[in-house]
């Protein structure tokens, strides 16, 4: 009897070890489904630009309070008693902290050229996992960091897990989404993510540290980011051995830069997002020298502008599918409701009021973002090379030139020449270059250059990129254009109001993304 039920367990049990066996080999299926896989790469690098910005944002309201404790405890120890020691310890505390926010940007800003290069040489998947690699060791560091040298070095460890984790996260979705209206949308996601990230970031760090303590806001970052280094290992693979030689050579970042467009592009870019980087470290204070502002008021000062920032992303991504030819248009637009929105945060009186302009300076920077994004991918495909590295960490440099500079210069501004003069500054900067967007209002009628990568594509697939693109180019060249849908392409394959030898020459070149 003994006997039986023994053997029927193990029957039991048999059948369930197999029918475990049959779910995970579904699963390994369906991951490599070339759809769901994408849908899967999107989520990991979404994730991993939330907690960037989540992490470079949490410390705002943590970190200030705890040094300022510890210098406390220090004082106590030994009272000095005298005023302009203590002002002059009190402007010195205010550099230490500008210094150490600013310290993530200073060194992305100095990383990213070398790890744009590195990205077009190895591919994206190995630096997305190093740089979640490091921001995990750097959220580590926060949590049990007690001192100024170990925060300082644990910000500027995530700057340098943000030059490899950002560029090759934005590069692997400019890479992995071949149709502009695709990667617009896709692009647009990873925006509002980053959004989230760093508006969410401020009342999310300091709830936990009131109520929890210092170390749970970085021990919640850090679980997150270690789920989503195990899911790139599992569904990328970065360390599986493949052949890497026959990858396309990406434009070297030196020439990126010399590129007219490319520059336009990036001056959008840092100009777009300085009023946020200069009010971000300043408004604080001046909500409370003028507003006499709770505490409340203050931690929660973005959050709201969060919704509009998703709004412009939906709207522009929406714009772009219809008009792709207008996406200058767009940055412009934005840039000029960002110049407006600033010069009105002065005349604000009340929290309520203060509400709208800094709404709408997050909903023109979700226009310029969304809009010269994919335009910066699109103008690589055309004038260089299809490998994004270089160009994406261009776009980095943009955005850290602006932060590297918001906590250590606007502090300098706001005291020599007032707050007001700061933001009517800003304004008028981003009202001023918005005509230098014109200069990319016929980058949609570009046509490919005859580069390195055409050549490969002609000869035939050689490597991995280039089987991808052929299989791409083979199954979509005869219903409509890559190319944003500058150029309507009809059954035939002829270019509406060209003749057909004209669509020969253009159907015959590859496909880019």
């Amino acid at each position: 009897m003994a006997t039986e039920e023994t053997g029927g367990l193990a029957q039991t049990a048999a059948v369930k070890l197999s029918e475990m066996g049959e779910r995970t080999k579904q699963l390994g299926t369906a991951i490599q489904d070339p759809e769901r896989q994408r849908r899967i790469i999107l989520v990991i690098v979404c994730v991993a630009l939330l907690l960037d910005n989540m992490l470079y944002m949490v410390i705002v309201p943590i970190v200030p309070d705890y040094l300022a404790r510890l210098e406390s405890e220090s004082e106590q120890a030994h009272i000095t008693g005298n005023s302009s020691t203590n002002s002059a310890q009190n402007e010195n505390f205010d550099v230490q902290i500008g210094v150490l926010f600013a310290s993530k940007a200073i060194l992305q800003l100095i990383v990213n050229p070398f790890t744009g290069t590195f990205i077009d040489r190895v591919g994206y998947d190995i630096p997305l996992f190093i740089g979640l690699s490091i921001m995990f060791v750097s959220t580590c560091i926060f949590a049990f960091a007690e001192n100024y040298a170990t925060l300082f070095v644990a910000r500027s460890l995530q700057g340098l897990g943000s030059a490899f984790a950002d560029t090759s996260g934005i590069a692997m979705i400019a890479d992995k989404f071949t149709e502009e209206p695709e990667r617009s949308r896709a692009l647009g996601i990873a925006l509002a993510f980053i959004s989230f990230g760093s508006l969410a970031a401020p009342p999310f760090g300091g709830v936990l540290y009131e109520f929890a303590g210092k170390r749970v806001p970085f021990f919640v970052l850090a679980s997150i980011c270690l789920a989503d280094g195990i899911l790139c290992m599992t569904v990328l693979k970065p360390f599986s051995s493949r052949t890497r030689e026959n990858m396309p050579v990406g434009t070297p970042i030196y020439k990126l830069m010399i590129d007219p467009y490319i520059a336009v592009v990036a001056g959008a870019l840092t100009t777009c997002n300085i009023p946020l980087a200069f009010l971000e470290p300043t408004i604080a204070n001046w909500m409370e020298e003028t507003m006499d502002s709770s505490q409340w008021e203050i931690g929660l000062t973005w959050l709201p502008a969060f919704f509009p920032h998703v709004l412009g992303v939906y709207i522009t991504v929406k714009l772009a599918a219809q008009y792709p030819h207008l996406q200058w248009f767009y940055g412009a637009l934005g840039m000029v409701i960002i110049g407006a929105s600033s010069c009105i945060v002065p005349a604000c009186k009340n929290f309520e009021q203060l509400i709208i302009p800094l709404c709408g300076i997050c909903f023109g920077i979700a226009l310029v973002d969304t809009a010269l994004l994919p335009t910066l991918a699109f103008l690589v495909d055309v004038r260089h090379v299809s490998v994004y590295g270089g160009v994406y960490a261009i776009a980095d440099i943009s955005y850290c030139v602006a932060y590297a500079l918001g906590p250590i210069v606007a502090g300098k501004i706001v005291h020599d020449l007032g707050f007001v003069q700061l933001n009517l500054g800003m304004g008028l900067a981003n009202v001023l270059y918005a005509p230098a967007l014109l200069l990319l209002r016929n980058v949609c009628l570009m046509k490919p250059s005859h580069s390195e990568r055409n050549m490969l594509l002609e000869e035939g697939a050689t490597g991995l990129y280039d089987t991808i693109r052929m299989e791409e180019s083979q199954r979509k060249k005869h219903g409509y254009s890559s190319s944003g849908n500058c150029v309507p392409i009809d059954e035939n394959g002829t270019i509406a109001g060209q003749s057909k030898s004209f669509s020969e020459e253009e159907t015959s070149k590859p496909e880019y993304i």
